[in-house]
């Protein structure tokens, strides 16, 4: 295998108040972070392989400044006019990081381009996906540093026992209304194995966690798209 699901971000309101609700289930938070110069800032849950992110524009200046535009992080999130939610444009409000497996280092899953946040060294990057303008799917990109939460040094390790008993993420289904006809950068998401995609009436992605063997389902819509599965 030569790729792991390394996250999922889901674009949320202001302040990720659904993160309380993830919290009141069983939960445990972890750090969060203002990506400077992004103009966005999360809040995370981190299990043993890989991490939940919900993200918000906090400063939509520096998401629409030239070295921000090509990701459209501010088209997938910005408020519409009357709209119940910030995402309701339309747009995929998801998305998904792979990482690559040791000895993959070099290897990208899809065609990309190379993104350099401001808050990173100069010579580090992220691979975004060529589909970057397709906001009727998720944004994907690729980190070339990424690695299991557990295997952080003690004094840099997250939150990693939940209430709930969670430990590895286990599936990751995106649910889409415009499933039937992925670009070929999600087509080669899809054949790494790290992620499932079938139509639905709305953008939804569903985590299992640790097998899904008691067969136990949470379905946190319609204020946050994400269902859980145990």
């Amino acid at each position: 295998m030569a790729f792991e699901f390394d996250h999922l971000f889901i674009l949320t309101d202001v302040g990720a108040p659904e993160a309380d609700r993830l919290s009141s289930f069983g939960l445990a938070e972890g750090r969060s972070r203002i990506h400077h110069g992004q103009g966005t800032t999360n809040r995370c849950f981190f299990f043993h392989n890989a991490m939940l992110e919900l993200l918000w524009i906090h400063a939509p200046d520096e998401a629409q400044s030239e070295p921000i535009r090509r990701t459209r992080l501010w088209e997938r999130w910005r408020p519409a006019p009357q709209a119940t939610t910030n995402r309701d444009r339309g747009a995929c409000p998801l998305g998904i990081c792979l990482r690559p497996t040791r000895g993959s280092e070099n290897t990208v899953a899809f065609s990309s381009w190379a993104y350099h946040p401001p808050y990173f060294p100069e010579t580090m990057s992220i691979a975004v996906a060529t589909n970057s303008d397709v906001l009727t799917e998720p944004m994907l990109f690729q980190t070339p540093f990424g690695k299991r939460p557990d295997r952080d040094p003690a004094e840099r390790l997250q939150p990693l026992n939940h209430g709930v008993g969670f430990r590895e993420i286990t599936r990751v289904e995106l649910v889409s209304p415009a499933a039937n006809n992925p670009s070929p950068e999600l087509q080669a998401v899809l054949e790494t194995n790290q992620l499932k995609l079938r139509g639905g009436s709305e953008y939804c992605v569903e985590l299992g966690f640790d097998g899904e063997m008691q067969g136990q389902p949470v379905d946190f819509r319609p204020g946050l798209p994400l269902i859980i599965s145990w």
